[in-house]
């Protein structure tokens, strides 16, 4: 059973950077797709980006491309979001997420994942 805990979220201004991660135990990320997701106040939840087990292949929300990165580090088995140029529409609490399947046409799919965090609140005032 791999369990997830996100750390890093906050208030901060437009414009700001913040890194959210993502700290494993129970698996070793480097063996799924792992991803962050987010959910807005009074919305469901959104695919923000991913990265496969091999860390050859990032997929990005049009929304954050050029603003947010993924990356893993192994030896620490902990997954990380940079969040740079942050805007208001932002704001949401971001979950990060691990799925067992294989294939890269579903990473976008919250159903598609097994594992989830309990989430972190990112708020970005103006």
């Amino acid at each position: 059973q791999v369990q997830l805990v996100e750390s890093g979220g906050g208030l901060v201004q437009a414009g700001d950077s913040l890194r959210l991660s993502c700290a494993a135990s129970g698996g070793t990320l480097g063996t799924y797709v792992t991803a962050w997701f987010r959910q807005p106040p009074g919305n469901e939840r959104e695919f923000v980006t991913a990265i496969s087990g091999n860390g050859a292949n990032r997929y990005h929300a049009e929304s954050v491309r050029g603003r947010f990165t993924i990356s893993r580090d192994r030896a620490k088995n902990t997954l990380y979001l940079q969040m740079n140029s942050l805007k208001p529409e932002d704001t949401a609490v971001y979950y990060c997420a691990a799925s067992s399947r294989t294939g890269n046409s579903w990473y976008y799919q919250p159903r598609a994942y097994n594992w989830w965090g309990q989430g972190t609140q990112v708020t970005v005032s103006t």
